[in-house]
């Protein structure tokens, strides 16, 4: 029985691990990749390790069933091609996790959802919770000289409300499909529908250093690779809201590793952001992970 209890917090616990590398996307852009290639760094991210992962299980979906394909592309959008492709736009419009901001209503959103469509009212609390991350991230990252890119912001928020419609849909829309083998497709979907955005608008790439080669790869291999088949293994395992809220760990990393690499300062405002953000995320969990009565149903 005491391992049934502790069983969401254990996959709470891997899930977090995605978000939690994702957080080190804006350095590793800023500081290791060519300047001025967003697409590319999303396509390079995501189509290498969808490949491999693809390769790796042979596992294909099936083919008579055009409504699974048609919703693994749609989540395959949703989850990587957009949502990578603007993400990678505000880390390089952005500085260090500004953007964070406005992706802290990823939760709420997927809350929205699930009452509108699903018809299940999160508890009262996780909505509390989640305005207080909203509340956190905003003392924690905003400063008098923030810089506001509007390209970057909106950039931002649209690939905030992808990620938070893809998390919601991967959870309604369960697939047949291994979660390795779930998670390759929509990283191979992904990149392909990346291809040509990368040709079209990026300039090409200049020869690349072994520095360049190690920021691909490191996001390639462990930022999609090894944190999406995490997360879409939280996404199968968790309730959507409980698995959204974990996403608001990606900015604290970012705002870690840069005081702690970069030499960025961190105010006592900053602090009381971050433990407010992380008390949000303790939270959501804690309300998810209590049995649903017949009146929240």
């Amino acid at each position: 029985m005491q391992n049934a209890r502790n069983t969401p917090w254990m996959d709470a616990l891997t899930t977090a691990v995605g978000p939690v590398i994702w957080g080190s996307t804006y350095i590793v852009t800023t500081e290791l990749l060519p300047p001025d290639r967003p697409f590319t760094a999303a396509l390079l991210r995501t189509l290498p390790a969808g490949l491999l992962l693809v390769l790796w299980c042979r596992r294909w979906p099936a083919w008579g069933d055009w409504a699974g394909w048609w919703r693994l592309l749609v989540l395959a959008a949703l989850n990587i091609g957009v949502f990578q492709a603007l993400l990678f736009v505000a880390a390089y419009r952005l500085p260090g996790g500004v953007a964070a901001v406005v992706g802290a209503i990823g939760p709420l959103v997927v809350m929205g959802l699930a009452w509108a469509l699903d018809h299940r009212r999160p508890p009262a609390v996780a909505l509390a919770a989640g305005a207080l991350g909203v509340l956190g991230m905003a003392a924690l990252l905003l400063s008098p000289g923030a810089r506001w890119d509007m390209v970057g912001v909106a950039a931002a928020l649209v690939g905030t409300l992808c990620m938070a419609a893809g998390t919601f849909w991967s959870r309604r829309w369960r697939s047949d499909l291994p979660v390795l083998a779930f998670t390759g497709w929509q990283l191979l979907a992904g990149g392909i529908m990346l291809a040509p955005v990368a040709w079209v608008v990026d300039p090409p790439l200049p020869v690349l250093t072994a520095t360049h080669v190690a920021g691909y790869l490191y996001l390639s291999l462990v930022g999609a690779l090894l944190s999406y088949a995490l997360w879409f293994r939280g996404v199968a395992r968790l309730p959507s809201v409980a698995v959204s809220s974990l996403l608001l760990l990606s900015p604290v990393t970012a705002v870690v590793l840069g005081w702690a690499l970069l030499g960025q300062a961190m105010r006592g405002l900053s602090l009381v952001g971050m433990l407010v953000v992380l008390a949000s995320v303790l939270a959501v969990q804690w309300a998810m992970s209590r049995p649903t009565t017949p009146a929240a149903s």
